[in-house]
């Protein structure tokens, strides 16, 4: 197959004939027909997070399954799906008390091949790296079968590719991560592809005041498309002031999408007493967040993480693309623009550079 293979940070992915193994007895090979590009992808990519190289990078995925493993009982096929890089086992705790979305950080190994196994890609002799158990930024991929999804065949892919990483990180972190509450007010720092979809869950979650924060006035116009009744430009304004002047002492929920400590800690002071903050963007190792601990304790305030949106996907990824066909989850407009494989390097230097006109660029095979 083609890949877009990453073998120096910071440098173009070139584009390689790679060879993807046969799946193995719980695996499953995908053909894809779409993938999105993510900020995620730009952190690694940039080397501000290491990785094994050669590596081929892509989380955000969509296809039609080709083949199958001898004890996959998940998908076959034909069958339509879409990827996540959040698999579960089923059976350890996480998974058995409803949080699904963090055993993959737990038992991570078990979704991989062992040190004894062939590996999954390479080429020639060279092993090459596989991206969070997935690579997406290829003409297909070998996934194990608790990493996809099936849905309805009449679901475009190149929107369905978006609900996989951007849209269930945003809208489930409303959704399940923070309990958004109808009539609550909502601040949703940083508004990329992720935050959209966090001010897109916000407004069918049915909160009643949401403010938009970003330094892009053109991404503050995108936002008010999602749902945002209000917008707060940092670079103008100070964002916490505004925000609790907006909402009369802060607002009830607040969710930082950038990944920095700066933003991080506005977020918190964005929140009115017993108030959520929920850190969603990928801040760097070895950052930390400093809050005040005694206005923690006495305001009762809650500062929290939400890895892939606290996803159970199996259930979220059909009920996402019913909102999409209610025309409530607005995925067209989620899209900046729609490349080829190789636009890949280009369209993760348009999100280093923080385009305002971008949100998601999706790669359609």
């Amino acid at each position: 197959m083609k890949a877009a293979v990453m073998r120096e940070a910071n440098k173009p992915l070139t584009i390689e004939e790679v060879t993807i193994s046969k799946p193995g007895p719980r695996e499953v090979l995908v053909r894809l027909k779409a993938f999105g590009v993510c900020h995620s992808d730009v952190h690694f990519w940039d080397g501000n997070f290491p990785t094994e190289m050669p590596v081929i990078l892509g989380h955000e995925s969509a296809g039609i399954v080709e083949q199958v493993g001898s004890m996959v009982t998940a998908v076959k096929p034909g069958d339509h799906v879409i990827s996540i890089l959040s698999p579960f086992c089923g059976v350890c705790e996480h998974c058995l008390t409803g949080h699904m979305s963090v055993c993959h950080t737990v038992n991570g190994a078990q979704f991989k091949r062992g040190p004894e196994e062939a590996p999954r890609l390479s080429i020639g002799k060279e092993k090459v790296g596989q991206f969070l158990n997935l690579s997406s930024f290829a003409e297909q991929i070998l996934v194990h079968e608790n990493a996809l999804c099936t849905i309805d065949k009449d679901m475009p892919l190149d929107r369905a590719c978006l609900i996989g990483c951007g849209v269930i990180t945003g809208v489930g972190s409303v959704f399940h991560s923070a309990k958004v509450e109808p009539g609550s007010t909502v601040a949703v720092v940083g508004c990329g592809g992720v935050g959209l979809a966090a001010i897109n869950g916000a407004a069918i979650a049915g909160a009643s005041r949401i403010i938009a924060v970003d330094l892009s006035d053109e991404k503050l116009q995108l936002a008010v498309r999602f749902g945002a009744t209000d917008v707060v430009n940092p670079g103008k304004v100070n964002a916490v002031e505004a925000v609790k002047e907006l909402t009369k002492g802060g607002v009830h929920y607040s969710f930082e999408c950038v990944g920095l400590k700066q933003t991080a800690e506005q977020a918190y002071h964005m929140l009115r007493p017993r108030g959520v903050a929920t850190i969603i963007g990928m801040i760097s190792p070895g950052v930390n967040i400093e809050v005040p601990g005694i206005e923690l304790l006495v305001t009762e305030k809650r500062l929290q993480g939400a890895v892939m949106g606290s996803n159970r996907f199996r259930i979220d990824f059909p009920r996402f693309v019913d909102l999409y066909r209610q025309g409530k989850l607005h995925l067209d407009d989620l899209i900046s623009d729609r490349i080829g494989m190789d636009g890949i390097t280009g369209a993760m230097q348009n999100l280093k550079a923080n385009k305002g006109t971008v949100a998601r660029q999706v790669v359609v095979l």
